[in-house]
């Protein structure tokens, strides 16, 4: 079943990175819109007006690790206490610099996060997730 991706919600706390990956989201064609945040309190802030209805809900989330005041971890604390209806058909996927083996042993043992990439995103690693998760082909 092919599934229109309509919003990717970006959350990282560097500017440039979010500038960066929010170009490369939107070249591909079958992502409508793209949302870019700089903290871990936006993005929640976000989600929770999605579920009231004021904004798109994301498909795709990628989410930092090392961000100040909330980091990557936090958040899907967080995001876990979300209205599970609403949170069980998005993927979360940890985009990070991280090299700590730790992290992406973490990130296996938490049933939310979908995956664990590093940066930089390109378009590449963004059409393999598109077509692992969605089956959305892009030729």
């Amino acid at each position: 079943m092919k599934q229109e991706i309509k919003c990717v919600l970006l959350i990282d706390d560097d500017k440039v990175t979010n500038f960066y990956n929010t170009k490369i989201v939107n070249k591909h064609e079958k992502i409508k819109e793209v949302v870019a945040v700089t903290s871990g309190e936006k993005a929640l802030e976000y989600l929770k007006e999605a579920i009231s209805g004021l904004c798109l809900k994301p498909n795709l989330i990628f989410l930092d690790i090392n961000m100040p005041a909330m980091n990557g971890w936090e958040f899907v604390v967080e995001y876990n206490k979300l209205d599970q209806n609403f949170t069980k058909d998005i993927k979360l996927v940890m985009l990070t610099t991280s090299n700590n083996p730790d992290d992406f042993e973490r990130s296996k043992q938490i049933v939310s996060i979908d995956d664990f990439i590093n940066k930089p995103l390109s378009v590449n690693l963004l059409t393999n997730l598109l077509e692992n998760y969605y089956k959305v082909k892009t030729y």
